[in-house]
């Protein structure tokens, strides 16, 4: 009974809130055709005549994220990194030695894993590289992609995967080249502007009023929409890599992480 009342309650808040987040227009004509902000991107995101205003990208919430309000998404990113580190702290002194059992579950399960495997890593790969065009993205890539390395550990162990050679150290160095990517992106426009003394802004995409710089919207006949292609395979390395390290740290068993903090207690 207990259980039922408090599932009613949380019915009956959420229903309120609801209520009292649309009623008087408070998010907006909800169904009342396109607000004025969503008629600005949808008419400039992938507009060639309104060149100083356009991300060059079909992908509406892409532009937005990567190029609109980039630095918003620059500084999540930064925030999600400041967790990883957060969680290789919080384990410290605890090692991940690549010798061990690879038991894991039955032989069927490993066959058919390892073809998902591949059927996965394609998709993840498909997903960033298609993220300026169609919906996804860097983020989301790194995301399905990091369901590898979860599902390998879960059917073979950790071991396997760091018998192959990844490990907690390898995650870490190409979840910095990510963040380094990112970052070398960003000031890439600042860089132009030092060498060629053309005006150009962090994060810069496409050329503004008052600056001439611009990424390349086209390689040869492919859309790349300028930065936000780049931004989404950085993204994606980052990503991917960051929860790898957290699945390699949390897959260690409960007994070596609290043998390891109570040797550090005991140095203190």
């Amino acid at each position: 009974m207990k259980r039922i009342l408090v599932a009613v309650a949380i019915v009956i808040i959420a229903v309120i809130a609801s209520l009292a987040a649309t009623a008087g227009g408070a998010l907006g004509p909800l169904f009342d055709g396109v607000r004025s902000l969503a008629e600005f991107y949808l008419f400039n995101v992938f507009n060639a005549h309104n060149a100083t205003l356009t991300a060059m990208s079909p992908e509406a919430v892409t532009s937005i994220v990567w190029d609109y309000r980039g630095l918003d998404t620059l500084f999540e990113t930064v925030v999600f990194y400041m967790a990883i580190i957060g969680c290789v702290a919080l384990y410290r002194g605890i090692e991940l030695v690549r010798d061990g059992p690879e038991v894991g579950l039955s032989r069927i399960v490993k066959t058919v894993t390892k073809i998902l495997i591949v059927v996965n890593i394609a998709i993840a790969a498909s997903i960033a590289l298609h993220g300026h065009l169609t919906p996804g993205g860097g983020f989301q890539a790194g995301a399905a992609m990091a369901v590898a390395p979860i599902i390998i550990i879960v059917v073979f162990s950790r071991f396997f995967l760091m018998k192959r050679g990844v490990t907690k150290e390898v995650a870490l160095s190409l979840r910095s080249m990510g963040l380094l990517g990112i970052a070398l992106v960003a000031l890439i426009p600042l860089v132009a502007w030092a060498a060629t003394g053309t005006v150009a802004y962090v994060m810069q995409n496409q050329v503004k009023i008052d600056s001439s710089f611009s990424f390349p919207a086209y390689i040869g006949n492919a859309l790349v929409s300028g930065s936000l292609i780049w931004y989404n395979i950085f993204e994606f390395l980052a990503v991917t890599f960051g929860f790898t390290i957290v699945f390699l740290l949390l897959s260690v068993d409960e007994k070596t992480v609290k043998n390891a903090l109570r040797g550090e207690e005991h140095e203190h």
